[in-house]
């Protein structure tokens, strides 16, 4: 018997069809308006001009302060707050239009197909990690494999097109093919293997979908508000705290002094893992950097771990996916960023 069998409740495939057709309408719409038609603009100013604007960060803070925190929060969020309200949208959409016996069949199992379709699925939504939690958390409550949920978080921002696009103009075509192999390595190898690490890992039971039998016969609407309700409730409180919280030591956690050294690589890796970012912007950081003296080591190493997962991204998914995992996942990527750091100062 088919896996989608033994689920009660399956949809018909005529309504299949019509609920994923809506949500892929949805989610083009959105990110359309958000993401698409301003980046295409953008990589013609990129081409032009060889930056897409200064950096987020401030760097001339003397150590950690309430308003570096605002100051940060608010030139964060001016950036994000399009696509992480699409994030929030879509991450609601998927507990009530996808259904479960079709999630499944597609990226339900614990295999590298699961994970390499939820990889490829990832590379339109251009997403930074933040924006992308949402939707992996969703697509986790509808019991999505840890790996395939893991690779499409990954992707959207280690892979996004439009970044790439970005960076072989304002950086170097060095940088891009840089961060093209290690976000292979990390969207399709970490998360297939954290896949296998997760093994039969089963959804808690406060996070678990409704049963198809049961929870879809409610209305849609009151369905999908409940979901939004119970999405903004998790992401949003320890989303705001954590980007204040990153934004106040952000003077602290990069120093301008740092040289290109072992030690700088680390500290680098670490630091970028951990801090909350905008689509995009690890390129004027290291640009900066990279002005300000920065080896290019350091350089490699944010070049990885800035955009892949943070501090907020992770409290996001944190009831979503196993500890074990969240563990894994963060510290291969510090792992990444040291042996991109490594590469970096050798061939950069």
């Amino acid at each position: 018997m088919s896996p989608i069998r033994s689920i009660p409740g399956r949809p018909s495939n005529k309504k299949t069809v019509w609920m994923v057709g809506l949500f892929v309408l949805i989610a083009v719409i959105g990110l359309l308006y958000v993401k698409w038609w301003p980046y295409y603009h953008k990589a013609f100013s990129a081409a032009d001009k060889h930056s897409i604007g200064s950096s987020i960060l401030n760097m001339e803070g003397n150590g950690p302060s309430w308003g570096s925190a605002l100051q940060y929060a608010q030139a964060y969020f001016k950036s994000v707050w399009k696509a992480a309200v699409l994030g929030i949208l879509l991450g609601s959409l998927v507990q009530v239009l996808l259904p479960t016996g079709w999630l499944y069949e597609k990226l339900g199992k614990a295999g590298f197909k699961s994970t390499l379709i939820a990889g490829v699925s990832s590379l339109p939504g251009m997403m930074c990690t933040c924006c992308a939690a949402p939707i992996a958390t969703g697509l986790r409550k509808r019991n999505v494999s840890v790996g395939a949920a893991l690779a499409f978080w990954l992707g959207n921002p280690l892979l996004n097109p439009a970044t790439l696009i970005f960076m072989a103009f304002v950086l170097s075509w060095k940088f891009m093919l840089m961060r093209i192999v290690f976000g292979i390595l990390l969207t399709f190898g970490v998360s297939y293997f954290a896949n296998r690490f997760a093994g039969e890992a089963k959804m808690p039971e406060s996070m678990a979908a409704l049963p198809e039998d049961k929870g879809d016969q409610a209305p849609f609407l009151v369905r999908w508000l409940k979901s939004l309700g119970m999405m903004l409730v998790s992401v949003v409180p320890a989303y705001l705290i954590a980007v204040l919280l990153l934004g106040a030591f952000q003077s602290t956690m990069f120093p301008v002094w740092v040289g290109g050294g072992i030690a700088a690589v680390i500290v680098f890796a670490v630091v970028g893992t951990l801090f909350v970012i905008p689509t995009a912007a690890e390129i004027p950081i290291i640009q900066s950097f990279l002005a300000l003296g920065m080896g290019t080591g350091p350089a490699a190493a944010l070049l990885v771990t800035l955009p892949a997962i943070s501090l907020p991204s992770v409290l996001i998914a944190w009831k979503a996916f196993p500890k074990k995992v969240l563990a894994f996942v963060s510290v291969s990527v510090v792992v990444a960023g040291i042996v991109s750091g490594l590469i970096g100062a050798w061939i950069l």
